[in-house]
């Protein structure tokens, strides 16, 4: 799994898959990565709190474990340090991911947003923004949020 995470970096395997018009497990693990990173990094603050979240929604939602989940959270913080805008990870998500799976990383998102207990106006323009860009409707990123507030007993703005 690390090979594979790190080849998408060599050109190799990701190159393959742009030109055929199809992206890889593993590239659209990168791009759901990349996208919580951004999602952590908006407020100024990217923190342990917003580290330990990501690295635990990577091991839950790809059945990662600690080393594989670290692995894609550094190469993941490395191409969003990289990346000029959210297009090319949020395609890569849209085109691939179910409807319902693309709402289950916008949650993601929610989460990452609250992991320091606070949304930031940024981060909240961030994951309207996400929503649009994933084809997910306000309704159901506003019932995500709502899910995540429960679970995290956090009270929203």
């Amino acid at each position: 799994m690390i090979n594979r995470i790190k080849a998408l970096f060599s050109g190799q395997t990701a190159k393959v898959a742009v030109e055929a018009g199809k992206h890889s497990h593993d590239e659209l693990q990168l791009a759901a990565a990349a996208l919580l990173v951004e999602a952590a990094c908006l407020d100024g603050h990217y923190g342990d709190a917003e580290q330990r979240t990501i690295d635990g929604l990577l091991r839950q939602q790809f059945g990662l474990n600690e080393a594989e989940a670290r692995t894609l959270h550094d190469l993941a913080l490395t191409e969003q340090s990289e990346a000029n805008q959210l297009l090319g990870f949020t395609r890569v998500i849209k085109d691939r991911y179910s409807p319902e799976e693309r709402i289950e990383l916008i949650e993601m998102a929610w989460e990452v947003a609250y992991a320091d207990g606070e949304l930031h106006d940024h981060e909240a323009n961030l994951l309207r923004r996400l929503g649009g860009l994933l084809y997910v409707s306000d309704r159901d990123r506003g019932e995500a949020r709502k899910r995540v507030l429960a679970r995290l007993s956090v009270t929203g703005p």
